[in-house]
This record gives C-alpha cells, structure tokens and sequence, in this order.
C-alpha cells in the first residue's frame, strides 16, 4: 500500500491550501482515512479523519478552518485548509487506517508527507 501526498506550500496567514492525498496498492477494507500532522520539537497529531460512511473527526485547533473529504475515487483523501496560521505550520501526513482481511487488525498506513509552511 502507497500513499501519495501532494499539494503543501508555503502561505501568508489568512491564506489557503488544499492537501491531496491517493492511496494505491492492495486497498481491501478502509476504516478511516485523514491527516496528521508533527511540528518541530512536537509529536505527531491528528488533524481530520473521514470514515468510510463520511464521518469526520477534527482537531479543535483546526475546527471551523479545515475541512475533511473523500474523492470519487474512494481510495483518495482531501483536507481544504483555510484561514490558515502561524502555527498550522508542520508537515503533513495522509493516514489511511484499514485491515487486509476480516480475520487481521487495523493497521495505519503513512504517506511521505508534505511541508505546510504559514508565514506571519
């Protein structure tokens, strides 16, 4: 399984950029898909996830601001930042959470990430 992630930059506060993310490879039984994101000197967090029944989960920090979808190609994942901050600043990882059989657990799977960069 390959996660492709795509679309981070560098933005003035106030702006907006919008992440892509495409999931290839043996792609079975998806339970969530979303992004995190690690700051220098922090651990990695949870931004937004998005089941496969479209349930979205958010960070507060992030709430109002960012929104979590789903492409028409179920295997690929958005997140449309907006009004973006100073501290948004990080690098961004697509998360695809799935199990290979009924009979395996959950397993996360990470993308490369990409640089988010908000500048003051």
């Amino acid at each position: 399984v390959q996660l492709q992630a795509s679309g981070g930059g560098l933005v003035q506060a106030g702006g907006s950029l919008r992440l892509s993310c495409a999931a290839s490879g043996s792609i079975v039984s998806i339970n969530t898909m979303g992004w995190y994101r690690q700051a220098p000197g922090k651990q990695r967090e949870m931004v937004a996830t998005i089941t496969v029944s479209g349930n979205t989960n958010y960070a507060d920090s992030v709430k109002g601001r960012f929104a979590v979808s789903r492409g028409n190609a179920k295997n690929t994942v958005y997140l449309q930042m907006n009004s973006l901050k100073p501290e948004d600043t990080a690098v961004y990882y697509c998360n695809l959470n799935m199990r290979k059989n009924i009979l395996s657990a959950f397993h996360d799977y990470w993308g490369q990430g990409t640089q988010v960069t908000v500048s003051s």
